[in-house]
């Protein structure tokens, strides 16, 4: 189960044990003080988990965990020091994963960061009416969460996922970003088209080139991006 953790937390000898004692247990691990560093290193490193402090300097945990759910499609543990009450229930209704109040033994935030990731990665779903796709050397199985590129898995988020499925269903057809958006993330998120160009950024790090050296995602500049299996 280990992965990538990311976590954000203005208390520096927080950090430092938490870190320390996720990277013990086969945890590679990020950390940040503020949600805007923290921002920026979930581009850079695409974590599978945010483990997200609620009171913290500049923009608070409550509106980061706005972008990390809703925008960028990852599991959010809330750390918090206050008591139990309206945080916990606003966190929860903004979409956190879990909650834990301050101050808790390790092995307790180990248990909640295990089951976190055991149900996200269970609830992962096919996108409605979805079947299994082969597309050049991509193979695509929704019901089972899974895709290969030359038989070999691909580590995607559940967002990148649902991207790449509605690329390779489009094969060789220009999507709009707006479409894209529309069609991935929901209506809510119109006006934020930054979020299909850095999720494309994403996939096309892990997709790579053809063999023939071209990207598979193509940028159709002016009008959107495509999947062109003919060039694969």
């Amino acid at each position: 189960m280990p992965g990538k953790i990311l976590l954000i937390d203005d208390d520096k000898l927080m950090r430092r044990s938490l870190a320390f004692n996720l990277e013990q247990a086969g945890f590679s691990t990020f950390t940040a003080q503020d949600a805007e560093t923290g921002i920026n290193l979930v581009e850079q490193h695409q974590p599978d988990l945010i483990i997200l402090d609620i009171g913290l300097p500049g923009m608070d945990g409550l509106d980061a965990l706005k972008i990390f759910r809703d925008q960028m499609g990852l599991p959010v543990i809330l750390l918090t020091a206050r008591r139990r009450g309206m945080d916990e229930i606003l966190g929860l209704e903004l979409g956190a994963d879990d909650y834990i109040t301050k101050p808790f033994e390790f092995d307790i935030l180990l248990a909640h960061v295990k089951a976190v990731l055991r149900r996200t990665i269970g609830s992962r779903s096919a996108p409605p009416g979805s079947g299994s796709i082969t597309c050049g050397d991509l193979t695509i199985d929704p019901a089972a969460h899974q895709a290969l590129l030359q038989e070999q898995p691909l580590n995607l988020s559940p967002k990148e996922f649902d991207l790449l499925y509605l690329l390779a269903t489009n094969a060789g057809k220009v999507l709009s970003a707006d479409d894209i958006l529309a069609r991935v993330w929901g209506a809510e998120f119109e006006g934020q088209p930054q979020v299909v160009y850095v999720h494309i950024r994403w996939l096309r790090e892990k997709l790579g080139e053809s063999p023939q050296g071209i990207p598979r995602i193509q940028t159709i500049r002016g009008v959107g991006y495509k999947y062109n299996p003919q060039e694969i």
